[in-house]
């Protein structure tokens, strides 16, 4: 699942519509950083120790 190139061109054709050319480059500057800023914070987050995961063993049939 995700997005493939006609959808993409749709997506970007609307958001063209409605936030015109000069916001456009404003945005997705925007929307870059943020991503950016997601994925740090996503790679800051510690990991829970082997310790602490719940056991997923199966029960017998």
């Amino acid at each position: 699942m995700g997005f493939h190139w006609p959808e993409l061109f749709i997506v970007g054709m609307i958001a063209l519509l409605i936030f015109g050319p000069r916001r456009l480059p404003e945005m997705g500057n925007a929307l870059g950083r943020a991503l950016g800023e997601f994925k740090k914070s996503m790679n800051d987050v510690p990991s829970p120790a082997p310790s602490d995961a719940p056991a997923t063993e199966r029960e017998p049939r």
